[in-house]
């Protein structure tokens, strides 16, 4: 081992280190040391990275020695072991650098399973269902963020599924059909990539980790980088966490709260749930998430708990809080706090009203709200009267605030691109945003040309939707009513994101 400190258990860290630890890992060892439910786990600090780099893109075997210390330390404080058929450990793998990058880096979850341990891991937890949807999501993440197959080839292979068993839902499908579909990734990934998927757990980790490292560098979060002036030596730090499990059946599920609206400022709980799913569910919009509030009606409990825990964070760190949770079987735990992304009218509002509650001092909020937010309220809204007035011809989630209006492109190819576009404001309409072409997880940067998004996919407002107002576009998302209007209904026709449609 190096004499150098490279790694972190959560409860050696707190939020002043946040150069080291990243902003994630910094917040997980803050929740820690106050006494929340946070999964145990340790840090991977900034430095490994910027080492890592300069040793040609390898774990040098200090780093190496000193991260195996630490996965034996974990494996002590949870009583599990990695591929261990009688109590086996499984991790998440998430990113997490200084400034905060959502849906730019790479997350994986459930490592830690092969074809054996799966099974250990069903007959463990008398939920067969369970841990073979477990296997199959580590196998499309590991696949998707480690070798760069993508998640394209494992997205068809769940809907042709769905389609042979007459169902719509991934919750619909049994534990036969996620074991099928556990193979077919597995044969998929080899055809891919000519070798077998991995089945030794300390590779899988590795794996992950130097995949993390290489996510700072990948074409959107280099863009990422330079449109917020952060630097490119910063690194990003990698949190290794055991996993709670939102997919153990109704009892269980995930969700990302704010603790004020972000598209308003108004104070109180705003964010969304789903039952029975993790966390990547609610991020891929493959359902429709039910809203806060409805936890208090399913888990009361829970709800409680965690409005608590909302409340002390906000105090805690006086600002708006973004946060990330799971339920597992009954039982809450908070995965990521951070400061919340917000409009720019919500971050007046926010800003004023926690000067009138006392947690902050009329210079501190001054300083809470950045020149560019200025520039954003100067930006045109529909009059309210000719949007009263307008022909309604589909509806949707609003994902973000604000109003669009221009030519609407189907493909992202004809998306501004050619002088036939030059001077309007083109936008597509379609599937999941990231899927076009150009914004794709590993292909060119995440700045397209058109300025606001019409996507297939469900959802509301998180973290990363507010992200796409920075640079001044907005985001609409289909949700429980059908978003899909006619092409000749939307040539020449005009966008309104309150969430409707109109010519």
């Amino acid at each position: 081992m190096t004499d150098h400190k490279y790694v972190y258990e959560f409860s050696e860290g707190s939020s002043s280190m946040k150069d080291l630890l990243g902003g994630k890992g910094a917040n997980l060892a803050e929740m820690t040391g106050l006494g929340m439910p946070v999964p145990q786990g340790f840090t991977i600090s900034t430095e490994a990275c910027t080492q890592y780099y300069l040793d040609g893109e390898t774990i040098n075997d200090g780093i190496n020695a000193e991260i195996m210390a630490y996965v034996g330390r974990l494996e002590e404080m949870t009583g599990k072991k990695f591929g261990d058929l009688e109590n086996p450990l499984l991790v998440s793998v998430r990113s997490g650098s200084r400034a905060s990058m959502p849906g730019m880096m790479d997350t994986i979850l459930n490592l830690g399973l092969n074809e054996t341990v799966v099974e250990t891991f069903a007959a463990k937890t008398g939920n067969p269902r369970f841990a073979y949807d477990s296997y199959r999501r580590f196998i499309q993440m590991y696949s998707d963020v480690v070798m760069e197959v993508g998640k394209s080839y494992f997205e068809k292979l769940i809907d042709e599924m769905k389609e042979s068993r007459g169902v719509t839902l991934d919750t619909e499908l049994t534990a036969d059909d996620l074991k099928e579909l556990a193979e077919q990734f597995k044969a998929a990934y080899k055809a891919k990539i000519g070798s077998d998927f991995p089945s030794d757990p300390i590779e899988q980790l590795f794996g992950a980790i130097k995949a993390v490292f290489r996510s700072w560098d990948n074409p959107r979060a280099i863009y990422y980088r330079r449109m917020n002036d952060i630097p490119s030596d910063w690194g990003t730090a990698v949190n290794v966490q055991s996993m709670v499990f939102g997919n153990m059946g109704d009892t269980s599920g995930t969700g990302v709260a704010f603790s004020r609206n972000p598209a308003t400022g108004e104070k109180g709980l705003y964010g969304e749930f789903l039952i029975n799913a993790q966390g990547e569910d609610v991020v891929a919009g493959i359902r429709t998430p039910e809203t806060i509030d409805q936890l208090r009606d399913e888990n009361p409990e829970v709800y409680d708990q965690f409005a608590a825990i909302v409340d002390k964070l906000e105090k805690h760190y006086a600002d708006m809080q973004d946060m990330e949770f799971t339920i597992e079987e009954g039982k809450l735990f908070m995965l990521q706090t951070r400061n919340g992304k917000r409009t720019a009218a919500a971050a007046f509002k926010i800003a004023c009203d926690l000067v009138d509650e006392g947690m902050i001092t009329q210079e501190h909020a001054v300083r809470m709200i950045d020149p560019k937010q200025i520039d954003a309220l100067l930006h045109p809204q529909f009059d309210v009267a000719e949007l009263a007035a307008a022909v309604s011809i589909g509806r949707g989630l609003p994902a973000s605030p604000g109003a669009a209006c221009g030519q609407v492109t189907f493909t992202a190819d004809r998306g501004g691109l050619g002088p036939a576009w030059r001077g309007r404001h083109p936008r597509p309409a379609g599937d999941h945003p990231r899927r076009h072409r150009g914004h794709a997880p590993r292909q060119g940067h995440p700045h397209r040309p058109w300025r606001h998004d019409v996507a297939r996919r469900r959802g509301g407002p998180r973290h990363g939707h507010l992200l796409r107002l920075r640079p001044g576009r907005h985001l609409l998302r289909r949700g429980r009513e059908e978003l899909q209007p006619r092409r000749d209904d939307l040539q020449g026709g005009r966008l309104d994101l309150p969430g409707r449609l109109h010519r």
